[in-house]
């Protein structure tokens, strides 16, 4: 099997599970324990996580406790064949941490200010206190973080940022620019990206065909567990070459490595990309809201993705030319 396919059939555990009305704190102890190994609600009493021998022993140690405590549990393994689809089981654990990454993103924010307006040493020493916190956070949901979500690049990028300046101790430093490279060093190459792309990967991929090289080959593989090939550039990858750094999306970034950040309209669309993926309003682009909506409907109804940046493309073409003419 290749690196960029998905098992034709997913392997589900299934915990089926009845709990005693009484005592409710034991209702609650399970309810975290199931938040904690990541299995989500696919029924109001019925969880899931993907099938391994790790995810089997988690629900068989919990299965033990529920039994001890009163109530009625089993283990099964599982396929899906109607009314959920693997695609919508692994949208479920994908969503689930995004809320999660979503909640240590907003802490990391609030920290960044804090650790700006901070002026003694107990307040910056507070701040790398904190910082080593949401670090570990970020690796404790990782570990459930069974099909690479979206949101943990954002999370990841903002930490690093936030350490990069601790260890500089000074509350004015920053980044330092991307080395430009020719477009032409990035001719030839090949491109891969995780699966269910949206804006920032959709936009990445626009920019690559239209101004980098307009024979690219675009790989599209699964978020979690991919072995880079010799020679392959991953972009809004985790530890992809080109990713979220600091507080900047994909596209930026891609767009200083490219040596294309003085094209004022490219700007502009690295702006409204920022502002729909990372959701934080920095550029506070009014034609945000438009595109966001114009991309949400291209996912909607194109599956693959492929078909994604196709469909993609002339939203792009025609906002590249539009600021372009906005600037004539």
């Amino acid at each position: 099997m290749g690196n960029d396919e998905i098992p034709a059939e997913q392997r589900w555990l299934l915990l089926i599970h009845q709990l005693p009305s009484k005592p409710a704190y034991f209702r609650v102890k399970i309810w975290r324990r199931l938040q904690g190994i990541g299995a989500v609600a696919v029924k109001s009493t019925v969880y899931a996580l993907p099938a391994n021998a790790e995810t089997q022993e988690d629900f068989e140690w919990l299965l033990k406790e529920i039994v001890e405590g009163g109530g009625e549990a089993m283990v099964c393994e599982a396929r899906l064949i109607d009314g959920l689809s693997d695609a919508q089981a692994r949208a479920l654990f994908d969503a689930a941490r995004d809320e999660d990454y979503e909640a240590i993103v907003k802490e990391a924010r609030a920290l960044s200010a804090r650790f700006e307006a901070a002026s003694t040493p107990e307040e910056k020493a507070e701040a790398r206190t904190q910082t080593a916190r949401l670090r570990k956070r970020v690796a404790d949901v990782a570990v459930i973080d069974f099909f690479g979500a979206t949101g943990r690049l954002s999370a990841e990028s903002l930490i690093a940022e936030l350490e990069r300046r601790l260890a500089e101790e000074t509350d004015m430093a920053k980044e330092q620019p991307d080395a430009p490279q020719s477009t032409t060093d990035l001719k030839g190459r090949v491109w891969v990206t995780r699966k269910g792309v949206h804006v920032d990967r959709i936009a990445c991929s626009w920019l690559i065909r239209r101004f980098i090289d307009p024979d690219a080959i675009i790989r599209f593989v699964p978020g979690k567990g991919y072995v880079p090939r010799p020679g392959e550039l991953r972009f809004d990858m985790f530890e992809g070459e080109i990713t979220h750094e600091g507080d900047r999306c994909s596209f930026e970034v891609l767009l200083a490595r490219a040596g294309l950040a003085d094209d004022r309209a490219l700007q502009a669309v690295a702006e409204i990309v920022h502002d729909i993926d990372l959701k934080d309003a920095k550029f506070a682009r009014e034609e945000a809201t438009g595109i966001a909506s114009l991309i949400a409907g291209v996912c909607a109804a194109n599956p693959q993705d492929e078909q994604r940046v196709a469909q993609g493309v002339p939203v792009f073409d025609n906002l590249y030319q539009y600021f372009r003419t906005k600037r004539g």
